[in-house]
C-alpha cells in the first residue's frame, strides 16, 4: 500500500467481525484457530489493517482486538 493507505488482509474463513471462523463446536479446533490468529494476526499487524474475510463484511484489526478476551471465553 502508498505511505497513507492502511494495509489489508485477506484472512479466509479464519477472521471475521465478530470471531473466529466456524470450527463447529470442536473446542481443540477453536484453540487452535484462535490461537493461529491471535498470534499470526494480531500479534503481527496494526491496528489500522484493514481485513477481508472469506465473505461478508469487512472490519479492521483495531475494531476487533477489544473483543478477543471476550472470544476466548465464549469459545467461538
Amino acid at each position: 500500500p502508498e505511505a497513507d493507505e492502511p494495509a489489508v488482509l485477506f484472512t479466509g474463513d479464519s477472521l471475521f467481525p465478530g470471531g473466529v471462523g466456524n470450527t463447529e463446536g470442536d473446542d481443540g479446533r477453536f484453540r487452535q484457530l484462535f490461537t493461529d490468529v491471535s498470534e499470526r494476526i494480531f500479534d503481527a499487524f496494526d491496528d489500522d489493517v484493514v481485513v477481508h474475510p472469506g465473505h461478508g463484511a469487512s472490519t479492521t484489526l483495531g475494531a476487533e482486538r477489544p473483543h478477543l478476551p471476550k472470544w476466548a471465553e465464549r469459545g467461538w
